[in-house]
Order: C-alpha cells, then structure tokens, then sequence
C-alpha cells in the first residue's frame, strides 16, 4: 500500500513526467523498494519498541541525478513520506525528524543507486511533526510550540474561531502533549474537547474550523 501510493502520489505531482523521463533508466519505485528493505534491515529494538532509521541518503549516479534534478525536493518528500508510512505500518517508532538527502556517487553506474539509513537522535530523543491541511509540516523540537491567531504563532491560523494564542505543543518525557491554553472556543482531539492531552500518531486536532494532523515522525 505505501509503495502504490508513493508512487502514485509522484506521478501525480509531475504530471505522469516521471514513468515517461525514466522509462530506460531508474525509477523512483526501486528507490523507494531499496528504502523500504535498508530501514526493515537497520531497525533494532529500543526501550519503547521497534526504532527506525530517520536519516536517509541515496546515492545516485550522475546521469540519474541530473535526470531528477529538476523532481529532487519532492523526490526526497516523497521518499520521506513512504518512510513514515511504512514505520507506521510495521509499529517502529523515530527518535529523531526523518530526513531524505539525495548524493551524486562519480563511481555508480546509470540505474543504480545505494541507500544508506541510519538512526539519528532528536532533541529529548523524540520525533513529532504538526501537519497542516495543505500538506505543510511543521517539526517540532524541544520547545512549546503555539497555535493561534498571532503570526508570532508557530503555527500561525488565519481563523476567526481560533484564539490569539489558542493552545501548544509541549515536550514529555514520551513524546509531545496538548494544551488547551484557555481558549475561548475551546480544543479539540478526535472530535473530543480536551484541555490536555498526550498526542499519539495520527491524532486529528481540530481548532476552530482547521484541523492539524499530529505525526509522531
């Protein structure tokens, strides 16, 4: 399902102009399979399950990274993208931000690549990202971030129904925790309203009439 759909979410991104540029050389469905077997082959046991490498790098031969150049930051989005869905698929967890670099290798022949994934950690050891409704991620780190109406906000909403400053984003011991910082409208997690909540993966928060997408990625 990840690899279909990161596949399809590419030819839908470029007007099909992958499957037609490609088509005698490497394809990014085969970077995408390389990926998926190095994170299954790296991942190792951690004191709260299954952790994944979150830093990837593929080295390209030169041909086929002049032949991306032009698809390379939504290649490397893309291939993001699919990291986190299959760890979600698999039940591993990041303890840092996944990040995608593509690297030209002068030794690599045309239709080859290499991938090399390993485990970096993030601040507190934990990783968690606010996606918006447009598809923009906000990372987060150490820090509370806020949402609200201010555009001093992290995650600045133009909302009439969100407050000034609406509710944060706070690190914990196991991840990142919700507050509701005295709203008038109030918060909501999955529909229900909340004043603090402990964020799990794919937690649909709603402030207002937007909605933000909470990744533990």
């Amino acid at each position: 399902m990840g690899l279909q759909g990161f596949e399809r979410r590419l030819e839908r991104l470029v007007e099909g102009a992958f499957s037609k540029a490609f088509r005698s050389g490497l394809q990014p469905i085969e970077i995408g399979r390389k990926m998926v077997r190095e994170l299954d082959s790296r991942r190792t046991i951690g004191l709260r399950g299954t952790v994944a490498p979150n830093h990837i790098e593929v080295s390209l031969s030169p041909d086929d990274f002049e032949g991306f150049s032009a698809f390379a930051d939504v290649l490397a989005r893309e291939l993001a993208d699919l990291a986190r869905e299959h760890a979600r698929e698999e039940g591993y967890h990041f303890i840092g931000p996944v990040t995608v670099e593509l690297f030209v290798d002068d030794e690599r022949r045309k239709g080859d690549c290499a991938i090399r994934a390993t485990i970096r950690e993030g601040a507190g050891g934990r990783a968690g990202a606010l996606v918006l409704s447009d598809g923009r991620r906000v990372v987060l780190t150490d820090a509370a971030a806020t949402i609200g109406r201010l555009p001093t906000c992290t995650v600045a909403l133009g909302d009439s129904q969100a407050s000034r400053v609406h509710a944060e984003v706070r690190p914990d011991t196991d991840g990142y925790v919700l507050v509701d910082l005295g709203s008038t409208n109030g918060t909501l997690v999955n529909e229900t309203l909340v004043r603090e909540h402990p964020l799990a993966d794919g937690d649909e928060i709603r402030i207002g009439s937007t909605t933000l997408r909470f990744e533990a990625s």
